[in-house]
């Protein structure tokens, strides 16, 4: 059939399977933005406050389903706002879909009202990327997009179209869901060479991250760990990879990581790294990292593999394949006296808890646990918050935790747990600081007016906690600029303004009765959660040192 290119991009969404879209309508995308009018029978659309969060919300979605998220957004500065978004994405591994509209092809090139060079722009933030010359490239340009997005490493892929080719006419033939490209295969004599460390290993420590999720091999994860009597530790995007209730689960590692996942990570002659890259935040000092370890490193990524961390085994191949490998090949293997360390560095941990100045984020977090269900996703914005969800939330299931690593992007939680929500359509929780709320509160309008089901947890100590914190450690003292209390706005009256709801709590106790209100209501809620400005995220080991140098308390206030 015929169709114009503003309809074949939409026919390509609904052939693709997609089913939701984030963005915000302008000029060069009203051909689209028509098209989908008359398609909204079979997509949903949903709009936000701002072309960054159409970026999040469809990061969030792909996070939290394992589907391609997908955005729309107009030329000029409805592109550039895209930008934030689309990087969150990369450093992140998600799989997004991003779609510009640009002015018409005689116009490209010339200063042109709200022009610019988006692919120029996202070339080094994206896997790929589009600009459409030819009306006969667009259907199979659609197609290739959700393909390279979910291939191997996912990633982000934008589309930009001119308004002139949205209006040409070419055939359109759906064809159905593309399938990603083959499985990249794992060369048979590194699987011989990861076997044969691992058999020789004493103390195996497994470190997954975020490949884990794009592998979906949680359930290799368990089984190898079982199988060669490792303990597992992650990084920030391999939180909820692993059921937490396991018991060779530690938790997260590195800067603001467990204690005993930190310090068993730093003691184990195997580092088996699956799906990770060695963020400076996990290795410190990268010269004395895991100085004593044999390091296997495991990515479908060949780039990654020693680009930080030097590995002595490096296993090109995807997870799917290259995990099942190493599980069918292997011994069985016990190892009692390595997990009776790693049960006495557990012992150790509960003795170091952090002294607190009043309503301590750890019980805050256990509240949450308690209450909220193992289909409950929760997303984060970055900070203090970000790094105390992180350590003491607890997950079952995977893809529950959703928050941004690489680019550490504050202003992404709204967002994020709003495309989260649209995309699981079940409760939906977002932990967030009173400076990260700033850069995005404008998002709770959409989100109420979509009535999606989301508790949005302000931990508000009215400063920039985690700078501040830096500031009390490393800087004398001189709180330059992190202090908020001038500017913090009456959070109840502000979720009125937008259509929801706003507490306040000053205890614990306060907090689980609104929590528990908010969740089972089913629509935005706003929770003030006052918090002492001088919390510390602890432990920590500060940057560019090592675990030697971790600090485990802190003097008083």
């Amino acid at each position: 059939m015929k169709l114009k290119g503003a309809e074949i991009v939409i026919e390509s969404l609904i052939d693709q399977g997609v089913t939701d879209i984030f963005g915000y309508p302008g000029g060069t995308v009203l051909d689209i933005y028509d098209a989908l009018y008359a398609r909204s029978d079979r997509i949903n659309h949903y709009l936000v406050a701002h072309e960054q969060h159409a970026a999040h919300a469809a990061d969030g979605y792909a996070r939290a389903t394992g589907k391609v998220g997908v955005c729309l957004a107009t030329s000029g500065p409805g592109a550039t706002n895209l930008v934030t978004g689309i990087a969150t994405a990369m450093l992140d591994s998600v799989p997004v879909v991003a779609i510009t509209g640009n002015v018409g092809r005689p116009m490209v090139g010339k200063d042109s009202f709200q022009e610019v060079d988006i692919t120029g722009i996202t070339l080094p933030i994206t896997k790929h990327n589009y600009f459409v010359n030819d009306i006969e490239e667009l259907p199979e340009i659609m197609r290739e997009a959700f393909k390279i997005a979910k291939s191997d490493r996912p990633g982000p892929v934008l589309i930009d179209i001119p308004k002139d080719v949205q209006n040409l006419t070419t055939e359109f033939k759906p064809q159905g869901p593309v399938e990603s490209y083959d499985l990249i295969q794992p060369q048979e004599n590194r699987i011989e060479e990861a076997i044969a460390a691992i058999e020789k290993a004493k103390r195996p420590y497994l470190y997954i991250g975020g490949g884990v999720n794009a592998a979906e091999a949680y359930g290799d994860i368990v089984k190898l760990a079982d199988k060669i009597d490792a303990v597992i530790g992650t990084s920030l995007m391999g939180i909820s990879c692993v059921p937490n209730d396991d018991p060779r689960y530690l938790g997260m590692v590195g800067m603001h990581g467990h204690y005993a996942s930190t310090i068993a990570q730093d003691e184990a002659d195997l580092i088996i790294a699956i799906g990770t890259r060695f963020s400076d935040r996990v290795t410190g000092k990268t010269t004395e990292f895991c100085k004593e370890a044999t390091i296997l490193h495991l990515d479908v990524d060949f780039a990654e593999i020693s680009k930080n961390v030097s590995a002595d085994i490096g296993v090109r191949g995807d997870l799917r394949i290259t995990l099942p490998r190493i599980i069918s090949g292997v011994k069985k293997l016990e190892h009692p006296k390595w997990i009776a360390r790693v049960d006495e560095l557990k012992a150790e941990e509960k003795e170091k808890q952090a002294k607190t100045f009043g309503v301590d984020p750890k019980d805050i977090m256990e509240v949450i646990n308690d209450i909220k269900s193992d289909d409950t996703a929760v997303a984060t914005d970055v900070g203090q918050h970000q790094m105390w969800a992180a350590q003491y939330l607890t997950f079952n299931k995977p893809r529950k935790f959703i928050s941004s690593g690489g680019l550490g992007t504050m202003g992404f939680g709204m967002g994020a747990a709003e495309g989260a929500a649209v995309g699981t359509k079940a409760p939906t929780v977002l932990i967030t600081g009173d400076g990260s709320f700033g850069m995005n509160l404008n998002e709770v309008i959409a989100a109420s007016e979509h009535d999606l089901p989301l508790t949005v947890v302000i931990l508000n100590n009215k400063v920039l906690g985690m700078v501040r914190q830096w500031q009390n450690l490393f800087y004398g003292k001189r709180f330059s600029n992190t202090v908020l209390e001038a500017r913090a706005p009456d959070y109840v009256k502000l979720a009125e303004a937008f259509g929801a709801t706003g507490v306040v709590t000053e205890t614990v106790e306060e907090f689980r009765e609104a929590f528990e209100k908010a969740y089972r209501s089913g629509h935005v809620t706003l929770i003030d959660c006052r918090i002492d400005k001088d919390e510390f995220v602890l432990p920590m080991i500060p940057a560019g040192k090592t675990v030697a140098d971790m600090v485990t308390e802190r003097g008083e206030k």
